[in-house]
Order: structure tokens, then C-alpha cells, then sequence
């Protein structure tokens, strides 16, 4: 086996379809008897919906969920009145999605297990990782029932206490970013219009709020308590808090389909790979739910290492490119740590720092700026859509595959077939030159003339062939 993922949350299902549209031989696993069951990481950011486009699920992640509702503020049983949830980001050519969607996890889950599936992809559920070796040829991983899986390499997105992490001995430092205990619940309620997110604010700085999770008819109770506060994540302990901290009444919460306690903290692992073992999720780094960076942050990661390890075991791209994970992606992971602690503790507002659309990798080995005046778009950069000749960038760069865009300038020869070229004039911020975008989005070389393009070519696999 090629690859063997541990872990059937957003990210193991993110890298099992990014590795089964490469013919990568991969088998996601997991302990749980079945997909995880609550709403928890409600929000999808822009630039994910950029990867769920490209991986071929957006229209059914749309179909799953909606738009996020305002807040509605209340007191003692009145309305204060309504505030945004986001800071307004202007949609343009170059960024076509720029509204966070809410799609309840357990539905986005569903919709990245369905494309697996569909892929011919598999995930093997009940299966408990006790233990794990490896080796210069590849890993041994032991499972509760006695069986083993060798695989060349493993990913652990097993989540926060990832029995993989600990099996290589990766630390993870963090900080408590609130003591006080959270819950947050999956419930139905009567009463309350599916209009706003309702929030119940209390003097002490505690308080609860019911949104209602959109393509359901189901609300997410979120609550801060008072710290000592014992949390009673039972029907009856639901009730009570809904009864003392809103104007409804206990028997208004009609049933209780999921409830989670939590500390909001943070997390960092030392190192995001170990030999051939590699970090991703909530495995590396662990967010405050505040401003929905952990499942985006996730997401990216497998976008990120899947095709590095497509490129390697099925394009003869050389090893050396799986070292740019862990250069590329720790640092990401803990700007978004920051940004999410921000954002819990009011220091920051959602919206333009949070839809994800600035990150980009301009420090990263894998980025190559030759123009001595670059333009607005740079090597290291998101490559923005637009239309070029005719052609929409977001369509040519879809598939597991490099993209060449020559505007205002020569198409160089010996571009392999299996590299897609876009000419046409100059773009947007693009302007003119050539840019040679990575499978997952962002300009790897950029330069006004194709000199260097070759031997970037070379180190990173773009034009290697089998």
C-alpha cells in the first residue's frame, strides 16, 4: 500500500480523494464506528470552497448547507437587535467566493465520504491504532485487533490526541486561550425563528447561543460558562442551562442529537513529520473554534500534502518535495492559531483575515520570483481566477495537474502534454510573464521569460514523467 491515513474527519477524507483522483493505492482508517456525528466545525471558508471546487464536491457542500445568519441580541426575553456576524469582503474576478458557508461537519463529512466512495476510494472504520514502526522501506501500523497494515507512508489525522503523534514522540505545545468550560450541543428547539444566530449574552461575560445550522432543522447551542461551572452535557442539564440563560423554556428543547465539553486551547506540534510519518488536522495543531480556522487549516493541509505525495509516488517527482509539507505548512498552521486566539478573545475581526484568501507560501523553497519587477501577483501567491483568451483560470487550474500561463509573453518549448498552458494577454494582477502554477493553486516560478523554468521544473516534478 502507498498510503495509509489514519483518521476519517475532514482531513483524512480531503487527502483519501486528493490521492484516489492520482491512482494513488491509499486506505483511510478510523476508530469510530462511523463518520463523526455533530456540527462542530460549522464554517467554510472561501478558500476552502476553492479546494472543494477543484476536488469536485462545492456544488453538493452548497446543496448541504447556506449562508451564515446574523446575530440577534437578546435581553431579558427582548430583542437589542441584529449585528453582522463577518466584516463585508468584496467579491471580484480573481476571488469568486468570499462568504463563509455554514455546512453542519457532520454533513460536510458526509459529502467528502460520498466523493471517496465515488473516486474508489475506502475507509475502514472501528479500527483503533495501537502502535506504530517504521523504517527506510516504510511503516507497520498496529491495530487493537490484532491485525497490521504496512504502508511507504502514514498520515496521521486522527485529531488533537492522535495516537499516531504520540506513537513517533512529537510533543505539541500550546496555551489555554479561555478557562472557562464551552459545550456545544446539536438540539431541536421550538420558539426561535431560523432568521438569526440568537445570542444570549450575560452580564459576566458568559452566555449561550442557538444558530440554526442550515440545510437542517437542527440548532448549534454554543455556551460559555462561569469557570468551576460543572458541565451537564445530558438532555436534562441542556434544558436547564437553555431555560436559565434564555427566555425559553426547558421543554422548548424537544431532543438532543449531540453534546461536546471543551476548553478552548491551543496547540503546535513540534514537527510535522517524521521520517514517514506526517501531521495533519487537528494531529498538528489545535484552534479555538472562534473564527472557524481549525477545519479550513485542515483542509489545507491535505490539500497541500496530497499532491506532493501523488507527485512522488505516481509522477517520478524527486523525494526531496515531501520536505516542503512541513516548511510550507507549520508556519501556516500557527499564523491561523494566532489568528483564531485573536478572534476568541474579540482582538480580532472576522472576515478579511479570516476567509483564507491572503495565504500563500512566499517564503517557501517552492516559490521562485525571477522578474526583477514582479507584478501584484508574485511566486509564493493564491493564484487568483479570471478569464484569459476566453478560458477561466479556476477550470484550467481544476485537476491533479500543473498550469502554465503564458500572458503577453512566448509559450516555451518543451512543455509536457500533461501540463496545461493558458496564453492569451496580460491579466489582472497577473500582468505579463510566465507563471507556472502548483496542482494546488498557488504560483510556484514566476518570470518575465522562461529562463530558470527548466531546472525549477527539475527540482520541484512539475514536468516529470514515468
Amino acid at each position: 500500500m502507498d498510503v495509509l491515513i489514519v483518521g476519517a474527519g475532514p482531513t483524512g477524507l480531503t487527502l483519501g480523494i486528493e490521492l484516489a483522483r492520482r491512482g494513488v493505492d491509499a486506505l483511510v482508517v478510523e476508530r469510530a464506528e462511523g463518520l463523526f456525528p455533530g456540527s462542530r466545525g460549522k464554517g467554510i471558508q472561501p478558500r476552502t470552497q476553492e479546494v472543494f471546487d477543484d476536488l469536485g464536491v462545492l456544488d453538493a457542500i452548497r446543496a448541504a448547507g447556506g449562508p451564515y445568519p446574523a446575530r440577534m441580541i437578546w435581553k431579558d426575553g427582548e430583542r437589542l437587535g441584529e449585528q453582522p456576524m463577518f466584516e463585508p469582503v468584496e467579491a471580484d474576478e480573481g476571488a469568486p467566493y468570499t462568504e463563509p458557508l455554514m455546512v453542519a461537519q457532520w454533513r460536510t463529512q458526509e459529502v467528502l465520504y460520498a466523493r471517496l466512495v465515488e473516486l474508489g476510494g475506502r475507509v475502514d472504520f472501528g479500527r483503533e491504532v495501537t502502535g506504530l514502526e517504521q523504517d527506510a522501506e516504510g511503516a507497520s501500523v498496529r491495530f487493537a485487533d490484532g491485525t497490521t497494515v504496512r504502508a511507504l507512508y502514514v498520515v496521521a489525522a486522527d485529531g488533537g490526541r492522535s495516537a499516531v503523534r504520540r506513537a513517533v514522540g512529537v510533543g505539541m505545545a500550546g496555551e489555554t486561550v479561555d478557562p472557562s468550560p464551552f459545550l456545544v450541543a446539536d438540539v431541536r428547539v421550538k420558539g426561535l425563528d431560523r432568521e438569526y444566530w440568537h445570542a444570549f449574552p450575560g452580564a459576566d461575560g458568559t452566555g449561550v447561543a442557538l444558530c440554526p445550522l442550515a440545510g437542517t432543522d437542527v440548532f448549534q447551542l454554543a455556551g460559555k460558562l462561569a469557570e468551576g461551572t460543572e458541565v451537564d452535557l445530558s438532555l436534562d442539564g441542556i434544558r436547564k442551562l437553555v431555560a436559565a440563560r434564555t427566555h425559553l423554556d426547558a421543554e422548548d428543547v424537544t431532543e438532543l442529537h449531540w453534546a461536546s465539553e471543551f476548553r478552548p486551547r491551543t496547540g503546535l506540534a513540534d514537527r510535522f513529520r517524521v521520517d514517514r510519518v506526517f501531521l495533519a488536522g487537528d494531529a498538528a495543531h489545535v484552534h479555538s473554534p472562534a473564527g472557524g480556522q481549525g477545519l479550513n487549516t485542515s483542509v489545507q493541509d491535505a490539500y497541500n500534502l496530497g499532491w506532493k505525495l501523488g507527485a512522488v509516488l505516481r509522477d517520478g517527482a524527486p523525494v526531496s518535495l515531501l520536505d516542503t509539507y512541513e516548511e510550507e505548512r507549520r508556519p501556516n498552521a500557527a499564523a491561523m492559531l494566532g489568528l483564531s486566539t485573536g478572534v476568541h478573545r474579540g482582538e480580532v475581526q472576522r472576515g478579511k483575515a479570516t476567509v483564507q484568501l491572503g495565504l500563500g507560501y512566499p517564503e517557501s523553497s517552492l516559490s521562485e520570483e525571477t522578474r526583477a519587477v514582479p507584478s501584484e501577483v508574485r511566486a509564493g501567491d493564491r493564484a487568483p481566477d479570471g478569464t484569459v483568451d476566453g478560458v477561466r483560470l479556476f477550470d484550467a487550474f481544476r485537476g491533479p495537474r500543473w498550469t502554465l500561463l503564458a500572458l503577453g509573453a512566448e509559450v516555451p518549448s518543451g512543455v509536457p502534454e500533461k501540463v496545461r498552458v493558458v496564453s492569451g494577454p496580460a491579466s489582472g494582477g497577473y500582468g505579463t510573464g510566465l507563471f507556472l502554477v502548483r496542482p494546488d493553486g498557488y504560483v510556484g516560478w514566476a518570470g518575465k521569460t522562461a529562463q530558470g523554468l527548466t531546472g525549477y521544473a527539475a527540482r520541484t516534478g512539475a514536468f516529470a514523467a514515468r
